[in-house]
């Protein structure tokens, strides 16, 4: 049987979840069946999910398979820098120092704090008033 390698990891930042598949390949971007791109217009955010490939010194070296949701657009970059540091440790465990110290294999966990009742937002409490 042939069968390729690939490489999984699944990123997550705020509500965001990218299940990221990377196999040995000429740099082709496939997420939710759009181009990279297409899914983000905006070349910050483009620079943004493709960091991790670039400290690595690999890009144009894999091919990059991702299903993201939740969330938006913003998170969803952040999510997918995430899990291509992850799936690119699995490729190669040498790159975990590098990828550390720049920070992308930490989940930025900020997310949106509940609204507690009895309150107008999650913290903003109703106006004091002495009458």
């Amino acid at each position: 049987m042939n069968e390729i390698a690939q490489y999984r990891g699944t990123g997550k930042r705020k509500t965001s979840v990218a299940r990221v598949i990377l196999r040995p390949g000429d740099g082709t971007w496939w997420i939710n069946g759009r181009s990279l791109e297409e899914y983000f217009p905006r070349a910050a955010l483009r620079t943004i999910a493709s960091m991790p490939l670039r400290t690595a010194g690999v890009e144009g070296t894999f091919d990059v398979r991702a299903r993201l949701h939740g969330g938006g657009i913003a998170g969803q970059a952040g999510a997918l820098r995430h899990g291509i540091a992850r799936a690119l440790i699995e490729a190669d465990p040498e790159l975990r120092t590098t990828l550390k110290r720049e920070g992308f294999l930490t989940r930025d966990a900020r997310i949106v704090e509940r609204k507690k009742a009895g309150l107008h937002k999650a913290r903003k409490a109703p106006q004091y008033s002495k009458r």
